[in-house]
């Protein structure tokens, strides 16, 4: 008898079969990961630099908090968009 977990696995398996990725790919995404990663940290150090600099008004320290959370979301939308190009490329 098959667990709830191993029937749900069959039938996303179906609906969407997984893709196999070559070592190559892995490796392109990881490097991804690793180069937004830097990205990510970069920006983070240079919005805290401004946010130190601007403690003092809250009205300004909340948009640089937005604008850091905006940065975010868009260089995540941008490596999942990339990594998508790479797992296509497998297809």
């Amino acid at each position: 008898m098959k667990s709830a977990y191993e029937l749900a696995m069959e039938r996303l398996n179906k609906t969407t079969p997984t893709v196999k990725l070559s070592a190559a790919q892995k490796q392109e995404i990881a490097a991804l990961e690793s180069e937004y990663a830097a990205k990510l940290a970069a920006r983070e150090i240079a919005m805290k630099d401004e946010m130190a600099k601007v403690a003092d008004d809250p009205e300004k320290e909340g948009t640089l908090r937005e604008q850091l959370a905006l940065d975010r979301k868009k260089l995540q939308a941008e490596l999942e968009a990339k990594k998508e190009r790479v797992r296509q490329d497998a297809a």
